[in-house]
């Protein structure tokens, strides 16, 4: 446990909140971007600990959660296909579409199999030469990169039955999509400590300066968290906003240099449909002209496809701040972590999933 307990340390959590406490004049809103730290917040009941004046909202930083019903679609209808093997990871396989889910399809018949690792995807179709292999590319920048390098390698290799289902989204674009709103609440960010491992956050500071707040890029243990929280309230106190780097022991400001390569050699930046949210301008990956052979929606010819959530899933308020999952009529009734009816309550980084398992507002 070491270089863990350390960030748990009941002492310094003590300590950090008294500071919180002494510094907290007014109220304040923050946002912390990721489902992990969602999943902290609640697990520890970090949120209680804290003055009354703090709210933290949760944010849409949830991939599992912001896949778009349709691309769910059209993973569904490639794993029908009798020709494809279909590999995704677990957390992906209970996420309702329209009327099946990827476990549905597995349980009529379908190859659909998990994997820990694009490249364990690369190698079954090394092995199924018969077969179509698809990868389910799913996530936020830190990802993305391991996607990217299944489809170097499978072109290295001169694999024609190998590809994946682009579903990538880019976090600041829809930080900027937030403050943008007009039902903008959010006051200061906790940003996403693993994604800026991989991109840095140079990216930010321009948002910050437009929008005048606090940025403040978090770990996810309760160290982390509540130090990120005295940063960002320190700032709004002082009305201040600029970006502050809480996680410096993994994230430097231009990130990771070589995995930004593989991104900019396999994607190219398009508008993205998140889940709930609808469409956000520049903020997905697909796949380049260049390696549009391992696109599974042109492989597959797949074209536009329109489904309705469920009217009773109010998910894309929750994963925008306006309401706690404990808000909707449907919390811990017609929607459960068995029988869901939006992938907030299927993701392990859901807030509806983390509110439901920590048995919070039921």
């Amino acid at each position: 446990m070491k270089y863990l307990t350390e960030f748990r340390d009941p002492v310094v959590v003590k300590n950090l909140i008294s500071k919180i406490k002494k510094i907290t004049t007014q109220q304040w809103k923050i946002m912390e971007i990721c489902g992990g730290q969602t999943h902290s917040i609640m697990k520890y009941s970090l949120q209680d600990l804290l003055p009354n004046k703090i709210e933290l909202i949760h944010g849409p930083g949830c991939p599992v959660c912001v896949t778009p019903i349709e691309q769910i679609e059209k993973a569904i209808i490639i794993a029908l296909r009798e020709d494809v093997i279909f590999t995704s990871f677990g957390d992906m396989l209970r996420v309702p579409g329209s009327e099946l889910d990827l476990l549905s399809v597995k349980a009529k018949g379908g190859d659909v199999r998990i994997v820990y690792s694009p490249l364990e995807a690369v190698k079954l179709a090394q092995s199924n030469p018969d077969k179509k292999v698809v990868f389910f590319a799913v996530g936020f920048e830190t990802t993305a990169p391991a996607n990217g390098m299944a489809v170097l390698e499978s072109h290295k290799k001169g694999l024609n039955n190998f590809s994946i289902l682009s579903s990538h989204v880019l976090v600041p674009p829809a930080i900027e999509a937030l403050l943008s709103s007009a039902e903008n609440k959010i006051q200061g960010f906790l940003a996403a400590g693993h994604v800026c491992t991989v991109k840095g956050f140079h990216e930010y500071i321009p948002i910050s300066k437009k929008y005048g707040v606090p940025i403040v890029i978090t770990g996810f243990e309760p160290v982390d968290i509540l130090s990120g929280i005295l940063q960002c309230v320190l700032q709004l106190e002082l009305g201040k906003s600029e970006v502050s780097n809480q996680y410096s022991r993994v994230v430097s400001e231009m990130g990771n240099l070589p995995a930004q390569k593989v991104l900019t050699e396999v994607f190219e930046v398009i508008d993205r449909k998140w889940r709930g949210i609808g469409t956000i301008p520049k903020s997905g990956l697909g796949v380049s002209k260049k390696y549009e052979s391992y696109d599974a929606e042109k492989v597959f010819n797949l074209g536009e496809i329109n489904v309705d959530e469920p009217e009773i899933c109010i998910v894309g308020e929750v994963l925008t701040g306006l309401k706690k999952p404990h808000e909707c009529s449907a919390f811990g009734k017609e929607c459960t972590p068995e029988h869901p009816l939006g992938a907030a309550m299927v993701s392990t980084e859901g807030a509806c999933s983390a509110y439901y398992r920590y048995n919070k507002k039921r």
